[in-house]
């Protein structure tokens, strides 16, 4: 019976996200989660002696409680309302709860906005609108590289934004989607390497590379499907993938990215880090269209090869049984 709701409020999350996308941030649960989590930055910050040990032993306490407290509340909710009142109400938490980690539609709006200037030749606007959504210094970059940008979000979104929140709510229902969005949300925050993150971020950008180390994996096999399905290169993708995994910091964000480049056909570029595929052809808004395409196909494909089969796999081993107290 819980199997049963599990896939009623997967499909109820993921297709609200593609019918209506995420609300303003005002009213985004995520975007208060980031509030609450930049009010005790401050004072994860310590000046006294050996400080840099004692940063990280904050930032081990202050991460590790935020991910406790709210993996047990979220949980505790639906086994009350599961409990309690019923398969409605725990459909439609459960719905509410999957839906605020996942961001199909909301990367697309990025992406569409910095596309949208491009195409009136407003490079200053791209720009400006590119450095909401990446780690790096966008003012100079040329067109090409304002493609990439938005390529290489699109990318790493289909990750930490759409496949591992549903990566961890087959295995754990709400409560693990929501556990993966602190995670990753806390890594977007503390994860830097600069020195006043270093020591009070080390453990969330730990547990975030921990947490999408296999679905970054599964996200590029997907990708690759989904390029043969939509009439892209995708064997050129998998060799670029094959090819070029390994040349970014991250040991997860090459995967998708190095796909996505040899899907598209292009160079996906960050000046003085990292360059994965080939310019066989010239990156362009059109590419940009193709790689959100690819992006909406492979949420399909791992819900249906994936998600789905998981939950009832662990339904009949009696998984949902334990987890929930039926």
């Amino acid at each position: 019976m819980i199997a049963e709701y599990l896939f009623i409020a997967l499909a109820g999350g993921v297709t609200i996200d593609f019918l209506f996308g995420d609300p303003s941030n005002r009213y985004h649960p995520v975007a208060w989660l980031g509030r609450f989590i930049g009010f005790f930055v401050p004072k994860l910050k310590d000046n006294s002696n050996n400080s840099a040990k004692k940063e990280r032993v904050k930032g081990l306490i202050f991460t590790t409680s935020l991910i406790i407290t709210f993996g047990l509340v979220i949980h505790f909710i639906v086994f009350t309302t599961l409990h309690l009142l019923g398969a409605v109400d725990v459909i439609i938490f459960s719905t509410l709860i999957l839906k605020i980690t996942i961001s199909i539609m909301g990367m697309e709006k990025h992406a569409r906005v910095i596309m949208s200037a491009l195409k009136r030749s407003d490079l200053e606007n791209a720009q400006y609108n590119l450095s909401m959504i990446v780690r790096r210094n966008t003012k100079t970059l040329d067109e090409q590289h304002v493609i990439s940008g938005i390529i290489e979000c699109i990318s790493e979104s289909t990750v930490d934004g759409i496949v591992s929140p549903l990566f961890y709510y087959s295995f754990f229902g709400p409560a693990g989607a929501f556990i993966y969005r602190i995670i990753n949300t806390l890594d977007s925050m503390l994860g830097y390497k600069d020195n006043y993150y270093k020591n009070i971020g080390w453990m969330s950008a730990r547990l975030d590379t921990i947490a999408n180390y296999i679905p970054a994996r599964i996200t590029a096999l997907l990708m690759i499907v989904s390029a043969g399905v939509i009439g892209a290169d995708w064997k050129n993708s998998l060799q670029i993938l094959q090819r070029d995994h390994n040349k970014t910091f991250s040991p997860n964000a090459g995967y998708p990215m190095a796909t996505m480049a040899g899907a598209l056909r292009i160079k996906l570029e960050k000046i003085g880090h990292y360059s994965l595929g080939e310019s066989y052809e010239p990156s362009s808004v059109e590419k940009c269209k193709t790689a959100i395409s690819i992006m909406k196909l492979t949420t399909i494909l791992f819900c249906v090869i994936f998600s789905i089969p998981l939950i009832a796999i662990l339904y009949l081993a009696g998984w949902w049984g334990i987890l929930f107290g039926i």
